[in-house]
């Protein structure tokens, strides 16, 4: 396998999939917070430090914004009376869903060029990206 082919492919799609969605664009860094608050839940601001590439006053700064905004609040661990969880609002989901939704149906509109013979190898691919995707999150 060319794993330096397969990188630069990923590389590619990347830019292109992340500007699929046209509705309310938004940095990178934000996305990123919403989407793991999304897919991951409540969590402390220190829990989501390694899943993005931010240093604590950058994020906590950035965090700090996206509540002023209405995306995110914080409430009282329940665990930890002195620690907070962030959470997305419901504007916040909204955010995330309605991108996504735009996602897929631009990434359905690509889909649908693609011959029988693509759409089947490509259909293949998906649970092999899912578990190189879950072998990453593994990994240190």
């Amino acid at each position: 396998m060319d794993v330096d082919r397969l990188t630069t492919v990923i590389e590619d799609f990347n830019t292109i999939f992340i500007r699929l969605p046209s509705v309310r664009r938004f940095n990178f860094s934000t996305l990123s917070v919403l989407h793991t608050l999304d897919r991951n839940g409540p969590l402390r601001l220190t829990d989501l430090l390694p899943t993005e590439q931010l240093k604590q006053p950058a994020l906590t700064s950035l965090v700090a914004k996206l509540e002023q905004d209405g995306l995110l609040e914080r409430r009282p661990d329940p665990s930890d009376g002195r620690a907070s969880l962030i959470s997305l609002t419901s504007a916040g989901q909204e955010i995330v869903h309605s991108r996504h939704a735009h996602r897929v149906a631009k990434l359905t509109a690509l889909v649908d060029q693609l011959t029988p013979e693509e759409r089947a190898v490509l259909a293949g691919s998906v649970d092999v990206l899912h578990r190189l995707t879950e072998l990453a999150e593994d990994s240190p």
